[in-house]
């Protein structure tokens, strides 16, 4: 992980990641943060962003003094795109307001931040990217779990083949597993090469 604690910090991003420290849950660690850099905060003062364990936080600090802070929880991220140039990058962020696991949602939330110090913002990326791949397995295993129940209680046994809870009406247990094997393939949550190998298994014991 990127440590936050950077050299070259000027008092105010000092207080800025002071603010963001403030702001962490118990047992919650900053991970990696960003800054806009000067001459993409004209007129207003520098936007920052941190990567925590649980969440991505963006802090806008007032003029008179206080600030604005929002979080995105790694759950709800669905995309970070980062787009950089010689001096300063933009990162992006989309996330979904959803219920836990972020199943069934279509509302979707896009940030963007503007001119952030380069190595900064691509360090954040990386993070982000780390996160977002961790919560997408945690998902697609919840996605199966809940077509496995749906469907009647098809599991997967150690050795790869299928066993059935119960079978549907009027249709033969190889038949059955078949069809949950192409659903499965058709959601995505089994490749062909995986289809094919539980497919020939269905076969072989006919």
């Amino acid at each position: 992980m990127t440590d936050p604690a950077m050299h070259d910090v000027d008092s105010g991003l000092a207080r800025a990641l002071a603010t963001l420290q403030g702001l962490l849950t118990s047992g919650e660690t900053l991970e990696a943060w960003a800054a806009q850099r000067r001459i993409y905060a004209l007129t207003h003062r520098r936007v920052c962003i941190a990567a925590t364990s649980g969440r991505f936080i963006s802090l806008n600090r007032r003029l008179l003094g206080g600030y604005e802070s929002a979080d995105i929880r790694w759950q709800d991220l669905r995309e970070t795109r980062i787009s950089a140039g010689i001096l300063a990058a933009d990162l992006t962020l989309v996330a979904q307001s959803s219920s836990d696991l972020n199943i069934g949602s279509e509302v979707n939330r896009v940030w963007t931040f503007e001119g952030l110090v380069k190595d900064q913002a691509q360090a954040m990326y990386r993070i982000c990217q780390q996160h977002d791949q961790v919560w997408r397995e945690k998902r697609r295993i919840r996605e199966l779990e809940e077509l496995r129940a749906k469907s009647g209680g098809v599991q997967i046994s150690g050795g790869g083949g299928y066993s059935n809870a119960s079978n549907a009406a009027g249709e033969s247990e190889p038949t059955r597993r078949l069809r949950q094997a192409r659903e499965m393939l058709e959601a995505k949550l089994i490749s062909d090469a995986e289809f094919e190998s539980i497919k020939a298994k269905i076969v072989s014991g006919l």
